[in-house]
């Protein structure tokens, strides 16, 4: 391995070969939802650290918050380059809302999109990812797509669970020709209430049909022998976010809390910083994908 010294950044890289190496050696990565600097920041240096492939995404719906997919990715490029960054990292673009918003990402430098049409009709989630993975393949950028609904509250909205159909599954995999299929088996985005019941027959169904890595959405609260199996029946990425802002807002809260004359943000988000890692680290530990760079 490189010392830090003499490390030279590697380039942002699709996740469609990481993800075929997940699924071919049953482990899985993790994709972790960026928030803002701090925890791009904490999300390489977790990677590097534990020698892990990682997925950055930011969530389509914030995207304008976060300053605009140019403003995103030219963080992230640089961040690494900062940081001497050696493990593989792809920057994704999550649940995009429409074609054109995919190709905006791909064009400003994203290397992965999701285009999420699961809340139409299946014919016409097929037609806007084919028109996704037409404009991606020329530059060589992976596509993810779901069908059925993944449940709970993901950026202010709340949905309920429909599980995917398995047949619609194959034709999308089939005439689109996806890299990544994020089917909706269970899980939810957001905190559970209860344990989570993951639909494992039809995931086990659906990864043979298929026959391509499986996206688990709501990745966090899962308990580990839950995501165990998941990763057993085909599933090598898993998305985090719920337990890295709830890491985050946990340790900005006992800061303010144990000194009300503190006001200086560095103060206040080292600490959050710090806490954000060790939660990344911990969800890298249960993927089993420390050391897999």
């Amino acid at each position: 391995m490189l010392s830090q010294e003499s490390a030279v950044s590697v380039p942002l890289v699709s996740m469609k070969d990481m993800l075929q190496k997940a699924k071919k050696e049953n482990y899985a990565v993790g994709q972790f939802n960026i928030n803002g600097l701090d925890f791009a920041q904490s999300f390489l240096q977790a990677a590097q650290e534990e020698q892990a492939p990682i997925i950055l995404a930011a969530s389509d719906r914030l995207v304008d918050y976060l300053g605009g997919f140019q403003v995103i990715a030219s963080m992230v490029k640089n961040l690494m380059e900062e940081m001497k960054i050696t493990v593989p990292v792809a920057l994704h673009l999550d649940h995009g809302m429409s074609v054109e918003r995919c190709k905006k990402a791909i064009d400003a430098g994203f290397t992965s999109v999701m285009i999420d049409g699961s809340h139409g009709p299946i014919d016409q989630n097929i037609a806007m990812t084919k028109e996704v993975v037409a404009y991606a393949r020329e530059k060589g950028v992976s596509v993810e797509a779901e069908v059925g609904t993944v449940g709970g509250q993901e950026d202010g909205l709340i949905g309920g669970i429909q599980y995917a159909d398995p047949e619609e599954c194959v034709q999308i995999v089939k005439e689109a020709g996806i890299d990544a299929l994020a089917a909706a088996l269970g899980s939810v985005h957001g905190p559970y209430q209860g344990e989570p019941k993951l639909g494992f027959e039809e995931m086990k169904q659906i990864a043979e049909l298929t026959d391509v890595p499986l996206v688990l959405h709501g990745g966090s609260g899962i308990p580990l022998h839950q995501i165990q199996k998941a990763i057993e029946l085909g599933h090598a990425k898993i998305n985090v976010n719920t337990e890295s802002i709830q890491a985050w807002t946990k340790a900005v809260r006992e800061t303010l809390d144990a000194n009300h004359n503190v006001y200086e943000p560095r103060a206040i988000l080292t600490p959050a910083k710090s806490a954000v890692m060790k939660a990344v680290k911990s969800k890298m530990r249960e993927f089993n994908t420390s050391g897999k760079a």
